[in-house]
């Protein structure tokens, strides 16, 4: 507690006037406009993480400097986000991922290193980002098979943050990789991952078989 109040006594008025207009109903576009106002301010950005809070932490994000996100950093950003909810912390590691991580061939490349990663948030950023490398219909790198035999020899045994994401890699090759559709489809029949899982309307289900017969039916057979 000392050590916080410590943290609290030195932030600096810059800090103190950002945190002031950020509170629980703020929105993620209201971060994105703050971020737009500050641009690039690291030091800023770790004032702002060392809060230990959610919202302030994902504004922090937005304002790192990307190249000094070695990988000394990012897993002391990683061992930081264990203190949050599951909810919480797959959020944040998303957000660094798509607002940081996939800007820089520095950061890409310690991406594509991860999938052994002793770290699960950070392997679930491995799969997650093979995902959006395919979820937009371009050409993918040439490791699809590699992808899912890996997700057939694993995927039972991840962790949920992990699954998550290896799953929505499976769904997005099982969408656009017609040769390996039903591959897919029986990964997620043989997994039942998602299958009894409740979703709102006009949100597509993560149950693969589901999935991909959806999001294939509204690109190709309409």
């Amino acid at each position: 507690m000392n050590e916080t109040k410590g943290t609290e006594i030195k932030r600096t008025s810059k800090a103190e006037n950002i945190l002031s207009q950020i509170e629980s109903k703020t929105k993620l576009g209201d971060l994105r406009k703050i971020a737009k106002e500050i641009k690039k301010d690291h030091e800023l950005a770790m004032e702002l993480w060392s809060t230990e809070e959610f919202m302030p932490r994902q504004l922090a994000i937005l304002i790192m400097d990307k190249k000094l996100l070695s990988q000394e950093v990012l897993d002391k950003l990683d061992k930081d986000m264990q203190t949050h909810t599951f909810k919480e912390r797959t959020n944040l590691i998303d957000w660094l991922m798509a607002n940081q991580l996939t800007k820089d061939k520095k950061t890409i490349a310690l991406m594509e290193s991860w999938e052994n990663s002793p770290s699960a948030l950070q392997r679930r950023v491995f799969w997650y980002y093979q995902g959006r490398l395919r979820w937009t219909g371009q050409t993918p790198p040439d490791n699809t098979e590699y992808l899912l035999s890996a997700i057939e020899a694993t995927i039972a045994q991840e962790e949920p943050e992990v699954q998550w994401a290896m799953n929505f890699t499976a769904g997005w090759i099982g969408v656009y990789d017609e040769k390996n559709r039903a591959r897919c489809i029986k990964i997620g029949e043989r997994t039942g991952l998602y299958k009894d899982e409740m979703v709102s309307r006009g949100c597509t289900p993560n149950y693969l078989p589901e999935f991909i017969t959806i999001e294939v039916n509204k690109r190709f057979n309409k």
